[in-house]
């Protein structure tokens, strides 16, 4: 897929007034120029970071503000209230404006230079107060945004600038997704049905269906010379056993999944499609279960979930695209079974085929084995354990009345002993702040057993995205106890009840 941030930008809009003087604002476009070029030049800061010219009014507020609504490549906008820009300039723009908002409440310098301050530097620097008059509007308004506060020096502001910066990658993503669910999602199953139209008019992504028969008249298409690529690529990215090798007694399974991996890619490519979903109870002509390929789809940023989850998949999409770059990886999961030995309980994960190799420990292992689920041929898939380090499990559940995202941050373990006889790849690790908090918490706020699990994004990724959609995020954390995720789960139900009213 094409590298999420290639061509896209962040805006920097600068608000001011003519009730200075040209002088001033002379230098409020030159140290404006600065703090924008210094994000620019942030590493944390994934994106173009482009300087817009510094608004003094409510006409060219508002243009500004449809010009960023209208232009593809603008991710969103960051705003700085330099001098002392009254906010009532800025409600028709505001109320306008269809991309995510960082207010950044900052000053050009550090340092103040206390021997030589006037009354014309004063006046020059007023972000202390600018910005209270700003944020005021912004809270008036009621408008989704993030605030970060500091100078442009400070390496955590540009780590939450860039964290920022990414959920707004995230969040294009998701207006822009196309989701193809090959079939149903699994029968009798709650917790994978959804609305896709509200889920449509609060993220944008288009979820619809297409026969499983469809991609199996692209997967019977596929002609050998590609087949015979991607097995030769196979063989230099993971290790196989001779029985899975050309020459192999189990080789055909895996020619079988490249034959799926070509034609998935190629229906994805033409439909442009980001993220798709399977039903092992609905593969049609299919003979095996796609394993090896969808792992393989997922590892190139697709997003993915099982047995027809198309909002675990939506999910992983946004997910893969904030993360693009940044170590670690980014995989569809699901909780499986526990270690209850008191003091050390630890979490297994897995699928039966589908966790993605960028969250691999090691050199993946390429094999084929039975699956005694989907009464279809034994399918080839990527056999590994996830490398340890901390990381963050998110799902996606629909309450009826509102989408709630529900997360618990983890630390990924090595496992106490060795599988052998476990033929999928898996995760183990530890919940924060414990076990049992984090299990209580994630039962009583009604979270799925599909989830996305990241090593490659956090806390404060997660809080901006939710932000971004409005929608309700439950974080389960080091600080978290029994009493105040109940109470948090009370108030936010309440919160957001009213809130379709306002």
């Amino acid at each position: 897929m094409a590298a999420p941030f290639e061509g896209r930008e962040i805006w920097f809009l600068t608000g001011s007034q003519d009730l200075y003087g040209e002088e001033t604002l002379r230098q409020v476009d030159d140290q404006s120029r600065r703090v924008a070029d210094a994000l620019d030049e942030a590493t944390e800061v994934p994106v173009r970071v482009v300087w817009k010219p510094v608004l003094k009014d409510a006409g060219a507020i508002r243009r500004a503000m449809g010009q960023a609504n209208e232009d593809s490549a603008c991710l969103g906008v960051i705003t700085w209230m330099h001098t002392f820009s009254p906010a009532k300039m800025w409600i028709s723009g505001l109320d306008a404006l269809r991309k995510p908002l960082l207010h950044l409440h900052t000053q050009a310098d550090a340092a103040l230079p206390w021997a030589s301050i006037d009354m014309d530097f004063m006046n020059l620097n007023q972000a202390a107060h600018g910005d209270r008059e700003y944020g005021f509007m912004l809270t008036r308004l009621r408008v989704p945004r993030t605030t970060v506060s500091g100078h442009v020096s400070n390496p955590r502001v540009r780590s939450r600038v860039g964290s920022w910066a990414r959920a707004a990658a995230g969040a294009a993503a998701a207006r822009d997704l196309r989701l193809a669910r090959f079939g149903d999602n699994m029968r009798n199953v709650a917790v994978t049905e959804g609305d896709k139209v509200e889920a449509e008019i609060r993220f944008g992504m288009s979820v619809n269906t297409w026969g499983v028969n469809d991609l199996v008249a692209v997967v019977d298409a596929v002609p050998d010379k590609e087949v015979d690529a991607l097995v030769e690529e196979y063989a230099e990215l993971y290790a196989m056993a001779p029985a899975v090798a050309p020459g192999g007694e189990q080789h055909e399974a895996v020619r079988y999944q490249a034959r799926i991996e070509a034609a998935l890619r190629s229906f994805l490519v033409d439909g442009g499609f980001g993220a798709f979903t399977t039903n092992f109870e609905d593969l049609g002509g299919l003979r095996q279960l796609p394993g090896l390929a969808v792992q393989r789809l997922m590892a190139d940023g697709y997003g993915f979930g099982g047995e027809g989850d198309w909002k675990t998949s939506a999910l992983l999409r946004v997910l893969k695209v904030a993360g693009a770059g940044l170590p670690g990886g980014t995989s569809f999961m699901e909780d499986y079974t526990y270690d209850l030995q008191p003091g050390s309980e630890k979490i297994l994960g897995a699928h039966m085929l589908e966790v993605c190799p960028t969250i691999a420990g090691e050199k993946p292992r390429l094999e084929v084995h039975p699956l005694g689920i989907g009464g279809r041929e034994d399918p080839a898939r990527l056999v590994f354990t996830a490398a340890s380090g901390p990381g963050v499990v998110i799902g996606w559940s629909d309450l009826g009345d509102r989408f709630r995202w529900v997360a618990n941050e983890i630390d990924v373990v090595e496992p106490d002993e060795p599988l052998p006889n476990l033929p999928v790849a898996r995760a183990v690790w530890q919940p924060r702040p414990d076990f049992p908090t984090a299990t209580e918490g994630w039962l009583t706020a009604g979270g799925p057993h599909h989830t996305v699990l990241t090593t490659q994004l956090g806390a404060d990724e997660l809080t901006d995205l939710a932000e971004v959609f409005a929608t309700e995020l439950v974080l389960i954390d080091a600080g978290t106890t029994r009493r105040s995720l109940a109470k948090e789960l009370r108030w936010s139900a309440a919160y957001h009840r009213l809130a379709q009213r306002l």
